[in-house]
């Protein structure tokens, strides 16, 4: 709808005329209070009716349909200006909505016609209900199917008329009234019904990707069951370091993985890897088992090797070897320096062993963006499958940095918890009013990504999909969030629309919610301006595993898979009753709970020292 008469550029004078004074093209109220509220209407026509009076036929400066009204020659009424074109304002006429079959997607627009300044306001219908602003933050601004039916045309719109619901398209200019039976005998809205455009799929354009399969090694375990068990039962892996190294620390506690992998490898190989690159491989094999693959890698399983990828987040991945290096270059010389210290020291030595292992020939990429790293990575993949650059991928991150030197630094820092375990809580506590900094942590997360087609023609389970992600930087400091949460916001913002979606089709958030105190309040922020009134279930899971680095992202990931393919959302551990008033968000405290049915995105967050942000969206299928 438009308004095609241009009254909006008008100017009003408002005024009293005596109704023998008005002409077709007068822009009138009939009242001073109507006057007030902004309703007017367009004389289209005038006719003695009686020596005393006159019939004044009246439509709507927006458009509508006419009527007439019979008013005494000297009745007062308000000229707002004279002589609009009459034969631009156009006859409409709502439609009857009370047979119309409602589908996802439908709009219904609303303009206030008789109020020449009034915009149209449209609701679109997602998830059985209508939404004002999809990708707002109103939670309130939501309307049933009856009382939208109740807007347009006569029958069931009549019985409406006089229903406790708010005018869209009313504003702040006119009153708050009822839509009703349109515009039918001096009705004040035109209603519209948009049905929701046909798809058609576009020829070549970017394929839909699933998550096949999941793989974990974590402070709760090894293996996906037990990360998933211990979220669900409100455990934690968090354990004192009695190492010597240990000893002189200020902070030593760590999340940090409580079986030998190199015990679970074969040994020969597992010499040749790095700590972060045994918890690599070890995920991955699982992945790669959960997907339906023969264990051996690629060629075992019938698959061509170029078109299969990986990709993994590391910042540092094991700084132990070369801090083992150079301890015994110091005690030994040149010649007690391993070969095999620099390529065991590269933050890509996780994904190259994966790939050997698996015999991955499409590419091996790796990601370091901080403690976004392993959502950047994931992200990463779901783009190259997408343009078909390969049709799977391996995608995830693992760490192991749980090392004097950088324990040390970060408790320089003043970033970690100095919280011990004497209490048998965690001590890490997202969100908690007591929080006082993350504990550090180990391990890895690995996603099987898979271009649909290529899944459902081997008959592949779908976890569901990895439907998007998003990016952005904070540009505020070196280490610390920018308070705002503005970059963090902007990166949600991103992912939800590169999955195709909108803000209401948001069910659940696994937040990145560190335990530092500025870190958790930046993220909170930037959600509530995201998600504003939408109470939408947020948990965090550090306070069961500490903080991977650049781990977290593919362990978060594969929880998030986990709570979207169950419908539970675990509790946040840590805080339980202690909540941080200033969170201000839905936080799952003290159980688990259902994931609600009204929605199908969840989204994990991932934010780096540097001012990382990295989102990853997932949706249900």
């Amino acid at each position: 709808m438009s308004n095609s008469s241009d009254s909006s550029q008008v100017p009003f004078a408002p005024h009293p005329v005596t109704t023998a004074e008005v002409i077709p093209g007068d822009l009138i109220a009939l009242t001073p209070a109507d006057a007030e509220r902004a309703c007017w209407y367009v004389v289209t026509h005038t006719l003695p009716e009686t020596p005393e009076t006159i019939r004044v036929t009246l439509r709507p400066p927006l458009g509508g349909t006419d009527h007439a009204e019979v008013l005494g020659r000297d009745r007062r009424v308000i000229s707002g200006c004279r002589r609009l074109d009459v034969g631009a304002v156009p006859r409409l006429v709502s439609d009857d909505l009370a047979s119309v079959g409602f589908r996802e997607g439908d709009r219904v627009s609303s303009l206030r016609v008789v109020d020449p300044g009034a915009d149209e306001v449209s609701y679109v219908r997602r998830w059985g209900v209508w939404h004002r602003d999809l990708d707002g933050g109103s939670g309130d601004d939501v309307l049933t199917d009856a009382e939208v039916r109740g807007w347009g045309g006569s029958g069931a719109g009549s019985e409406m008329a006089g229903a406790d619901v708010e005018a869209p398209g009313a504003g702040a200019r006119g009153g708050a009234e009822t839509p009703g039976a349109g515009v039918g005998g001096g009705g004040e809205f035109v209603v519209r019904h948009h049905p929701r455009p046909e798809r058609v799929a576009a020829a070549g354009g970017p394929r839909r990707v699933v998550v096949t399969g999941l793989g974990a090694v974590t402070p709760l375990g090894v293996g996906v069951d037990e990360l998933w068990r211990g979220l669900l039962d409100g455990r934690h892996g968090i354990r004192e370091l009695d190492g010597e190294e240990f000893a002189e620390l200020p902070v030593r506690v760590a999340g940090t993985v409580p079986v030998d992998p190199m015990e679970l490898l074969p040994r020969q190989a597992a010499r040749r890897m790095n700590r972060a690159a045994q918890f690599a491989v070890l995920a991955a094999r699982e992945a790669w088992d959960d997907a339906g693959f023969v264990a051996g890698g690629t060629r075992e399983s019938g698959l061509d090797p170029e078109r299969v990828g990986v990709s993994l987040g590391a910042i540092l991945g094991d700084a132990s070897v070369l801090v083992g290096g150079d301890r015994k270059l110091r005690d030994k010389g040149p010649r007690g320096v391993s070969p095999l210290t620099t390529p065991m020291t590269v933050p890509s030595q996780a994904a190259s062993q994966v790939s050997l292992d698996l015999h991955i020939t499409g590419e091996a990429r790796t990601v370091t963006a901080a403690c976004a790293s392993g959502t950047e990575a994931i992200g990463a993949a779901i783009d190259r499958i997408r343009y078909g650059r390969v049709d799977i991928a391996l995608a995830g991150g693992a760490e192991a940095v749980v090392t004097p030197a950088i324990m040390a630094s970060f408790a320089a820092m003043r970033a970690l918890s100095t919280r011990g375990l004497a209490d048998g809580s965690s001590p890490s506590r997202p969100f908690g009013r007591d929080r006082d900094g993350f504990v550090n942590g180990e391990g890895a997360g690995v996603l099987v990504l898979e271009a649909e087609e290529h899944a459902r023609a081997r008959g592949a389970r779908i976890h569901c999909e990895a439907a998007g992600w998003g990016l952005s930087a904070d540009a505020h400091h070196m280490a610390a969030p920018d308070p705002s949460g503005a970059g963090v916001a902007l990166a949600v913002r991103r992912a939800v629309r590169d999955a195709g979606g909108h803000v209401a089709d948001v069910v659940h958030v696994n937040a990145h919610a560190t335990a530092t105190v500025e870190g958790d309040l930046a993220e909170a922020g930037a959600l509530r301006a995201v998600f504003g009134r939408r109470n939408v279930p947020v948990t965090a899971i550090k306070g069961h595993l500490g903080h991977l680095q650049g781990a977290a992202g593919g362990v978060e990931a594969v929880a998030t898979v986990l709570a979207l393919h169950h419908g539970v959302v675990p509790a946040t551990l840590g805080a339980a009753g202690e909540l941080d008033d200033s969170i201000g968000l839905d936080v799952v405290m003290g159980a688990r709970r259902e994931l609600p049915g009204a929605g199908d995105l969840a989204l994990s967050n991932s934010f780096g020292f540097g001012g990382h942000n990295a989102v990853l969206a997932l949706r249900r299928v």
